[in-house]
Parts: C-alpha cells; sequence; structure tokens
C-alpha cells in the first residue's frame, strides 16, 4: 500500500509540475528569444547528467586519464552525434568503444 501512494504521490507531483505551467503559458504568446533559449533546455539538462558520470566515474575524483573508459566513450559518442546526427550509430559505437576499451584496459 505504501508502494501505491508513494507512485500516485510522484505521478501527481510530476504531473502538477508540468501541466500547471504549460495551462498558463498557453494563453500567453511567449517572446521569440525566449523560445529560442527553451530549445537548449533538453541538451543542457543531458550534459547535467553526463558530464559527472564522464569525468568522475570513481569516487568523485576527476578522470582524465586514458584509461577512463567512459570518458573516451563519451567524446566518441559525441563526435558522432554531432557530425553524423544517427541517434542508433551515436548509442551502438558508444557502447562499442566502452566496452573495447573496458576489455583493453
Amino acid at each position: 500500500m505504501n508502494e501505491f501512494l508513494l507512485i500516485a504521490g510522484m505521478t501527481a507531483v510530476t504531473f502538477g509540475a508540468r501541466y500547471v505551467p504549460m495551462a498558463l503559458l498557453r494563453r500567453f504568446t511567449l517572446p521569440d528569444p525566449l523560445l529560442r533559449g527553451l530549445a537548449y533546455v533538453p541538451p543542457v539538462v543531458l550534459m547535467a547528467i553526463i558530464a559527472p558520470a564522464m569525468l568522475l566515474p570513481a569516487d568523485n575524483r576527476l578522470d582524465l586519464s586514458p584509461s577512463n573508459a567512459y570518458l573516451w566513450a563519451g567524446l566518441i559518442a559525441f563526435v558522432i552525434a554531432w557530425r553524423g546526427k544517427n541517434l542508433l550509430l551515436t548509442i551502438v559505437a558508444g557502447m562499442g568503444v566502452f566496452l573495447v576499451w573496458r576489455l583493453m584496459g
């Protein structure tokens, strides 16, 4: 029963946090610079999640060494995503580089 209440509470908070601003902003026309700026929110949030995992893989210590498989896989995935704009290729290449790097190290 506690799990159900927990899930219901998380659902209500998530829905409220997303629906209320959308419902209120629907009545207004947002300025074009703000809309262009909001387009950068998803990549910035994704980078905020990924960068610590790449750069601080263990014990919250900065690891820029050649043995850091997370760093190399992330860099290769970034280059492939930037140049090729192919999500599947980016994921497969990043995972492949990570696995090969881990096996070599």
